[in-house]
């Protein structure tokens, strides 16, 4: 099993944060009565991952590593840094919300996958911009079971001073499943969609980069892969969070099929961490 750069796996981090907020925010079981938000105002801690992931969408490569970062959540009414959102918070209804979300995508240095030998390293690529929440769920009884989400995000190579790599829009249903033995659940499924520009990144081959095995190859805007999440998370102590996740990406009927960089049709990533809250407030934050 290979292993990918410190920095390109800090792209994993932010990926299994994303999908482990979908267990850290489920909705309570039918029976639980609906309380009033409770959250802290703000919490500081530290937070340590074991991941594995394929190099990239369609790669038949593994990365994995393990990592410990600090980290720090604030759920103002407006300002919020907690899970997958980060920056401004436009609006909220029990019905709607409006904000600033961040994601992860995939990055490997071309020295660890065979197919890529030769070619530009994929750098770790943050996304940033609008997304739209809509709660399915009964909101006349605070119910939050089904969330869908319409994200629009620009994609910029954190390897590389910030680049832009295009654009990606990422229409996600997300759901709520009560688990036994005190754990929360949460999973997602959704398809997203790469800018020409995004995924050139991914499954471009340049006429000086091709081989025997790899021919020259233009990469077209569109589907880029479909992906399906699972999380779940359990509080060990007042302090102590256990969670974990697995995903699965499938880049069968993409726009990019027809890429010789595309090796799979079917990927898999798993990860689990431990996070541990050093401080909170005593004042608590809006939901």
């Amino acid at each position: 099993m290979r292993q990918t750069s410190s920095s390109s796996f800090f792209g994993v981090l932010l990926a299994a944060a994303s999908a482990a907020s979908l267990a850290q925010t489920a909705a309570p079981a039918p029976e639980a009565p609906v309380q009033p938000n409770s959250r802290p105002l703000w919490e500081i801690g530290v937070g340590g991952l074991a991941a594995s992931q394929p190099a990239y969408p369609g790669s038949s490569v593994t990365t994995s590593r393990a990592i410990v970062l600090p980290f720090v959540i604030y759920r103002g009414d407006v300002l919020r840094a907690e899970q997958s959102t980060v920056g401004l918070r436009a609006f909220k209804t029990p019905r709607f919300e409006l904000d600033v979300g961040f994601a992860a995508a995939l990055g490997s240095s071309a020295n660890d996958v065979p197919a890529r030998i030769g070619m530009s390293d994929i750098g770790t690529l943050v996304e940033f911009g609008p997304r739209l929440k809509i709660n399915l769920g009964d909101v006349s009884k605070g119910r939050g079971d089904f969330t869908l989400e319409l994200p629009v995000r620009g994609v910029f190579d954190l390897s590389r001073s910030l680049a832009n790599r295009g654009a990606s829009f990422e229409p996600q249903l997300s759901f709520a499943v009560p688990l036994p033995g005190g754990w929360r659940g949460g999973g997602s499924v959704s398809a997203i969609f790469g800018s020409q520009r995004l995924n050139e990144t991914f499954y471009t081959v340049t006429s000086a980069e091709a081989t025997n095995t790899r021919p020259a190859y233009n990469a077209q805007g569109g589907l880029l892969a479909t992906r399906a999440t699972f999380a779940a998370s359990k509080r060990l102590t007042p302090d102590l969070q256990a969670l974990g996740f697995v995903r699965l990406d499938s880049v069968s009927g993409g726009a990019n099929s027809g890429s010789s960089l595309i090796e799979k049709n079917l990927g898999a990533s798993l990860g689990v961490g431990l996070a541990y809250t050093f401080g909170r407030s005593q004042k608590t934050g809006a939901d």
